[in-house]
């Protein structure tokens, strides 16, 4: 993981609802609805979501299964608690995570993404297969892999609706300075509305992990996996042009 976590996850996660609206995720929460059940032996209820941020696949997801919440960061937990009170919420790490019990599936959003190393992505996987049963599956959603991944600039943001006057704006420039070195960077500038009409700039770097579809593929077994990649090429769903989903089927 990379040394430094954005300030995007804690000191603004307040503003995250206004970079990232919940209702944008209907889509993607449907794919990752169908494919969860379709992966595995039985339909799964008990779900454990790791790097489950602000909580906003889980809006959608929570009418279908039972769901508990892992983060890393508290802030985005209480962001995440508001939107979903319902679930039960964990502050952890996803690579040293032990909760002592299993579930039926196990869901992983790009909070993996921020895995730089092979040895960081192993020991997640490792975390996801203790926690899921036998019969169950786990389902890694990366942001980009070594085939997939191109430059690319996007900027957006919402207001709120409680009145407050306080908005966001942002711009993200995703680029690959260092090619070869397995990792890649956004750097976003947001545009903070607080209430009082002012408004502030702040530059946050966020570092990746990028890993080629063969190194996802081997280290899912390696993890005790039987391992499957899903390509969905829908482009109104996958802003960046991603949509590599991987599967592990836990059998044992």
């Amino acid at each position: 993981m990379s040394e430094s976590l954005p300030s995007l996850y804690f000191d603004l996660a307040d503003w995250w609802p206004m970079l990232s609206s919940p209702e944008d995720y209907a889509g993607e929460a449907a794919i990752y609805h169908r494919v969860l059940v379709e992966a595995c032996a039985v339909s799964p209820i008990e779900v454990l979501e790791l790097g489950s941020g602000g909580g906003n696949n889980a809006l959608h997801l929570k009418t279908h299964f039972k769901l508990t919440l892992v983060d890393l960061s508290p802030q985005m937990l209480a962001v995440s608690q508001r939107l979903n009170p319902e679930c039960e919420h964990i502050q952890g790490d996803m690579r040293t995570l032990r909760l002592g019990r299993q579930f039926d599936a196990v869901f992983v959003h790009d909070a993996v993404s921020y895995l730089t190393s092979e040895d960081d992505l192993l020991a997640a996987m490792t975390t996801v297969f203790v926690h899921c049963r036998p019969g169950g599956a786990a389902l890694f959603c990366p942001d980009e892999t070594l085939e997939t991944f191109h430059p690319y600039t996007r900027n957006g943001g919402h207001d709120t609706s409680d009145g407050s006057g306080r908005g966001l704006r942002y711009v993200e420039w995703v680029r690959d300075p260092n090619p070869g070195d397995g990792r890649y960077v956004m750097e976003m500038g947001y545009l903070l509305l607080h209430g009082d009409g002012s408004v502030q700039a702040v530059h946050d770097r966020h570092v990746f992990g990028v890993f080629s579809r063969d190194t996802w593929l081997r280290l899912l077994t390696e993890a005790g996996f039987i391992p499957q990649l899903i390509v969905d090429d829908n482009e109104d769903i996958w802003d960046s042009g991603g949509g590599e989903l991987f599967v592990g089927h836990k059998t044992r």
